[in-house]
C-alpha cells in the first residue's frame, strides 16, 4: 500500500495560481490591429508618427553600426534590431527629468534621451569622451557588467525619492540579467523603500546562447517581482502601444509614491548577441527566426499607422535618409575626437594621489606622449 500524502500545503497549486495571473498584455496584434480598445492610449497623430520615426531611425542606426563595426570603425556593439518597440516605446513614456540606467544594448534609449550620437560612438570605441554626458541629460553610461545597473537604479531612485523629485529611475536588462544577484537585490531594495524605479527585463529569448527555458524554472520573469512586492506585468515587447502603456502606468504609480514596477517585455533580437564573434545560427533555428520575423515591431506599427493614413513609403524614406546623414556626421565628429592617451586614462581614474607604482608609469607615458 502506497504512503498517504498528508501535505496540507499544495505547493504546485500555489505556484500555478501565481503563474496563471501573468497573461501577456497586448494592444496591437501582428496585423497592426487594435485588439484591446480599452487599453489603447489614444496617442495623438503627431505622437504616433514620432514614435514610428524613432523606431525606423533606430533600425537604420543598428544597420549602420553593424557595418561600422565590421569596418573596424566601432568597438563593442550589441545589435538592437527586433527590440525597437521594447526600447523606444518604453522610453517614449518617460520625461526629460527621468534617469535612464542602460545595459550595453540600450544605447538607443539614451540617444533619444539626449546623448549626442557621436558620444555613443565614442563609448563604443572605449574613449573616455563617450562617458562625458552633457549637463541636463539624465543618463548613465551603458553598463557592461550584467545586471549591475539594477543595483544602481535602486540607488538613483532612492536619491530621487529623498529629494522629493517627481521623476523615476528606469533600467533595463535581458532575460540573462534576471538570473544575476544584482537583479534580485535591486528590485528588493527599491521595493522595500517604495522608491520610484521601473525595472524592465527585455526577454529576447536568449542570453547569448542560453535559451530562456534553461535560464530559470519560472514560467515568466515578471512573476519574480512578486517576491519583492512589486507590481509586475508581462508585455508583448513587439507591440509598441502595449509597452508604452505599461511604462506610462508604471511611471504614474512611481511618481505618486506607490513604488517600483517590474516589466517583462517579450521580444527578440534578430542579430547576434554582440558583434564580438557570436554566431546565432549555432543555437537558433531558421524556424524560430522566421516565427519572430512575423512579429517585427516595425512592420506591425507600420501597418497600424498606414491604416490610419499617417504613414507611407515616402515618409519612411525621408526618415531613412535623415538617419543616414546624421549618422554620417556623427561618425565624422567621433573620428575628429583627439586620440585617447594613457596618461588621460590614469588621470581620469585617480582624482587624488596615484599609487607610487602608477606615478612612475605615468611619468614614463607622459614622456613618450610628449615626443
Amino acid at each position: 500500500m502506497g504512503k498517504k500524502n498528508n501535505n496540507i500545503f499544495d505547493a504546485k497549486q500555489t505556484l500555478t495560481e501565481i503563474e496563471d495571473k501573468f497573461e501577456m498584455f497586448q494592444i496591437l496584434n501582428e496585423e497592426g490591429e487594435i485588439i484591446n480598445d480599452e487599453a489603447d492610449p489614444k496617442l495623438s497623430d503627431e505622437e504616433l508618427v514620432e514614435l514610428m520615426t524613432r523606431m525606423v531611425y533606430t533600425r537604420i542606426l543598428d544597420q549602420r553600426s553593424i557595418s561600422l563595426n565590421r569596418q573596424g570603425r566601432l568597438g563593442f556593439y550589441a545589435p538592437t534590431a527586433g527590440q525597437e518597440a521594447s526600447q523606444l516605446a518604453s522610453h517614449f513614456a518617460l520625461e526629460k527629468e527621468d534617469w535612464i540606467l542602460p545595459g550595453y544594448r540600450d544605447v538607443p534609449q539614451i540617444v533619444w534621451h539626449g546623448l549626442p550620437l557621436d558620444k555613443a560612438f565614442l563609448f563604443s570605441r572605449g574613449h573616455f569622451m563617450g562617458n562625458q554626458v552633457p549637463e541636463g541629460v539624465n543618463v548613465l553610461a551603458p553598463q557592461i557588467i550584467i545586471g549591475a545597473q539594477y543595483i544602481q537604479a535602486a540607488g538613483v531612485a532612492l536619491g530621487i525619492q529623498k529629494r522629493g523629485k517627481k521623476a523615476v529611475a528606469v533600467t533595463y536588462t535581458g532575460d540573462g540579467g534576471s538570473s544575476q544577484g544584482d537583479f534580485y537585490e535591486g528590485i528588493n531594495f527599491a521595493g522595500a523603500f517604495k522608491s520610484p524605479a521601473i525595472f524592465i527585463v527585455q526577454n529576447n529569448q536568449f542570453a547569448i546562447s542560453t535559451p530562456r527555458e534553461l535560464q530559470t524554472a519560472a514560467k515568466t520573469i515578471a512573476q519574480k517581482g512578486v517576491a519583492a512586492g512589486l507590481p509586475s506585468i508581462l508585455v508583448d515587447g513587439m507591440d509598441a502601444l502595449a509597452v508604452y502603456v505599461a511604462t506610462r502606468d508604471a511611471r504614474e504609480r512611481a511618481v505618486n509614491g506607490e513604488g517600483p514596477t517590474l516589466i517583462e517585455t517579450m521580444c527578440y533580437r534578430y542579430g547576434p548577441h554582440t558583434m564580438a564573434g557570436d554566431d546565432p545560427t549555432r543555437y537558433r533555428t531558421s524556424d524560430t527566426d522566421n516565427e519572430w520575423a512575423q512579429k517585427d515591431p516595425l512592420v506591425r506599427f507600420r501597418k497600424y499607422l498606414e491604416a490610419k493614413g499617417l504613414w507611407d513609403e515616402q515618409k519612411e524614406e525621408a526618415v531613412i535618409e535623415r538617419a543616414k546623414e546624421e549618422i554620417k556626421e556623427a561618425i565624422k565628429k567621433a573620428d575628429a575626437a583627439p586620440k585617447q592617451k594613457v596618461t588621460q586614462l590614469m588621470e581620469n581614474m585617480y582624482k587624488g594621489e596615484m599609487p607610487s607604482n602608477l606615478k612612475e608609469q605615468y611619468e614614463i607615458y607622459k614622456e613618450k606622449e610628449s615626443k
